[in-house]
């Protein structure tokens, strides 16, 4: 088959599993006011070349349009003639594909996910002991600990970037930032829903622990 076919239908693929995705998470609230964005990894990946799609800057999420989603290099440059700009934050996303050779990656503001990254900011991470949805990052330990790493927010986004590599935990397939929202990735489209889904259980019970024990 033509190489510009398979890659047609790569990119055909990419774009219709972003806006299954999106309509799933817009419908749950969790893109308020044009936030999140949403990319797939298009292709093979190299850590000096890959290609991945990725929501445009500034749509409504819950609104479907032939202008959603562009194609962007490792660098976070669109790669095809268009008049759209890549989300604010693709710098985060090819940081994050460069790090982990994921195949996705999902990234949603919600109220929760924001108040446990304040409530456990000096600690630098969310605590999460025993609870049964850790088993969707496929940790299987008997009462199971894991922390989801914190990063500090910035108003300039590459100044966060480099902040990922030293805050990642290696069996943990997100990271929180402060006052902003979960990264959470995976091996595909699948793997980082499920992935996303687990995170924002996982803040509200650490929030709702928290309120409880008080």
């Amino acid at each position: 088959m033509d190489n510009k076919v398979i890659q047609l239908e790569q990119k055909q693929r990419a774009y219709a599993q972003l806006t299954e995705v999106k309509t799933q998470f817009a419908a749950r609230g969790w893109f308020p006011g044009t936030s999140g964005n949403l990319s797939v990894r298009v292709g093979d990946f190299h850590p000096e070349q890959f290609t991945f799609a990725i929501t445009a800057s500034g749509k409504d999420k819950a609104v479907h349009t032939p202008e959603d989603y562009l194609l962007v290099d490792q660098n976070g440059k669109p790669v095809e003639a268009t008049g759209l700009k890549p989300s604010a934050e693709t710098s985060i996303h090819c940081e994050i594909y460069r790090l982990t050779g994921c195949g996705a990656i999902f990234h949603v503001h919600t109220v929760f996910n924001n108040l446990v990254s304040e409530l456990y900011w000096d600690r630098g991470s969310i605590p999460v002991d025993g609870v049964e949805l850790i088993k969707a990052f496929n940790i299987w330990d008997e009462e199971a600990q894991i922390e989801i790493p914190i990063v500090p927010n910035y108003a300039d986004v590459p100044t966060i970037a480099p902040l990922l590599e030293g805050a990642m935990k290696p069996r943990i397939p997100g990271i929180m930032l402060r006052k902003h929202g979960i990264y959470a990735w995976g091996a595909d489209a699948f793997e980082a829903k499920r992935h996303l889904e687990a995170f924002e259980f996982l803040s509200e019970y650490a929030y709702r622990l928290y309120l409880a024990r008080k």
